[in-house]
């Protein structure tokens, strides 16, 4: 594990970027950008555009590691370059952005009101690879729907016994169980989400840390215990859904809670956009997450 890069993490002001989106994801995420269904064919054609917008990003004045602690990739993002370099290193290098790296193959089918990840068989060699790459660690979401005690536990424990694998490759995992914000059961989701994880934090060893990416709580500050827990490295909040203005609201209720948005982020960005109107853009938006996060 790189020092310098656990250090930001751990010590700096900022946030961490989520720029993740998968096969499932990625037209959405075009079509908010101003790129329709109908301009590419194919999934390499759309990976591409994809990586073309994940790079305009990346390497706008506006993203730089002054406010932006981390960036979590997708696995294609990670196997292709920014400016002649891979992304990982680019992101570090140039920009001293953490990278991260989106592990799970996406969710299965609901069960008890949550849905669990899929397998995920070859974790070991994508976590290999991460490593080779400069990829500091990981992220894998499952998603709670419904206050349901055995569906909770259930998430709890698949986030953590994976996790506790991609620690031993020195990789720092980003445990992500999301609850869904038009759950009818939030507030109780959460109660039963945060009592879990308190007790599966007793499985990771004294000498390790994971982080914890988790929806913005309906009641304020309700992830204290977790965010001063000693094997808590940073508890990171997804905007789930929520506007940006919503979500920046929220999150600034919630000191030592810092964003890892993803459509939040780039809400009002747009292909179409020259390059001033893009950067100015991508500045106002980092503006506000960071600021929120900063409470």
């Amino acid at each position: 594990m790189d020092d310098q890069m656990l250090a930001k993490v751990r010590d700096d002001a900022g946030f961490v970027a989520a720029l993740d989106q998968s096969g499932g994801s990625s037209p959405k995420a075009l079509k908010l950008y101003g790129i329709d269904e109908d301009a590419y064919s194919g999934e390499e054609e759309m990976f591409d555009l994809i990586h073309q917008m994940r790079t305009r990003i990346i390497t706008s004045d506006a993203f730089d590691g002054s406010r932006i602690l981390g960036a979590i990739l997708f696995e294609q993002t990670m196997d292709r370059e920014v400016e002649g370099r891979g992304t990982a290193d680019y992101l570090w290098q140039v920009k001293q952005v953490v990278p991260f790296l989106k592990v799970d193959k996406g969710l299965a089918d609901e069960a008890a009101g949550v849905q669990l990840m899929k397998p995920m068989p070859d974790l070991d060699e994508l976590c290999a690879r991460a490593v080779d790459k400069g990829v500091f660690g990981t992220k894998m979401r499952s998603v709670i729907k419904l206050a349901d005690e055995a569906g909770v536990a259930d998430v709890a424990a698949q986030q953590f016994e994976v996790g506790r694998q991609i620690l031993t490759h020195g990789l720092v995992p980003i445990i992500e169980p999301e609850v869904d914000i038009n759950s009818p059961s939030k507030a109780a989701a959460e109660e039963l989400l945060q009592a879990a994880i308190l007790a599966e934090l007793e499985s990771i060893p004294e000498s390790q840390q994971v982080m914890l990416k988790l929806t913005l709580p309906e009641v304020d500050d309700f992830y204290r215990p977790l965010v001063d827990h000693a094997k808590v490295l940073r508890v990171v909040a997804l905007s789930g859904g929520y506007t940006r203005d919503e979500a920046n609201a929220r999150l600034s209720r919630n000191p030592g809670v810092i964003a890892s948005f993803s459509r939040a982020l780039t809400e009002g960005l747009s292909a179409q956009q020259s390059d001033a109107e893009f950067d100015a853009a991508l500045d106002a938006a980092i503006a506000g997450i960071y600021e929120a996060s900063s409470t």
